[in-house]
């Protein structure tokens, strides 16, 4: 369910996505908005479930981690103890940053970075090692046109 976020608190929220570092004065001044009634917002949409952490993005690149990948599956088993199997093994992964139930032909959309095509095979070998698939394919990433974490806060 959608929380009543009004302008200011959708400008705090695109000012924070962009720097989490700022502090509440710079965050104040970049809003128009004094130093208490910042933080008050602030603490709120914390409280309230809206800003759900705080975070240093990396350059997977510079360690080593260029290779994007998208594992597509699709499995003929739905049952609970499948389910089960499965989201602990794709949650026991570290290499797997994304997990999506999906609509239509396919089941389950996975996002993977690693090394190479290599990492990606031992990754592969460890995953169907852990849970049965029905078929497993994978795209590697040729170029990222666009990649963020940033969620839109356009006002509706």
């Amino acid at each position: 369910m959608a929380l009543d976020i009004d302008e200011i608190d959708r400008k705090l929220l695109a000012e924070l996505q962009r720097d989490g570092t700022l502090s509440v004065d710079q965050l104040s001044e970049r809003v128009a908005l004094s130093r208490n009634a910042c933080w008050r917002r602030v603490k709120r949409l914390e409280e309230d479930g809206v800003i759900t952490g705080r975070v240093a993005l990396v350059d997977a690149d510079k360690l080593g981690l260029g290779l994007s990948v998208f594992i597509l599956v699709r499995t003929s088993n739905h049952d609970p103890d499948w389910l089960q199997k499965f989201r602990a093994a794709v949650t026991s992964l570290p290499e797997i940053t994304g997990v999506y139930r999906m609509s239509g032909d396919l089941d389950y959309v996975l996002r993977a970075r690693v090394a190479d095509v290599k990492a990606y095979d031992r990754l592969y070998q460890r995953l169907i090692a852990k849970v049965a698939l029905s078929d497993v394919s994978a795209s590697f990433v040729m170029e990222e046109i666009k990649e963020t974490t940033i969620v839109p806060m356009e006002v509706r």
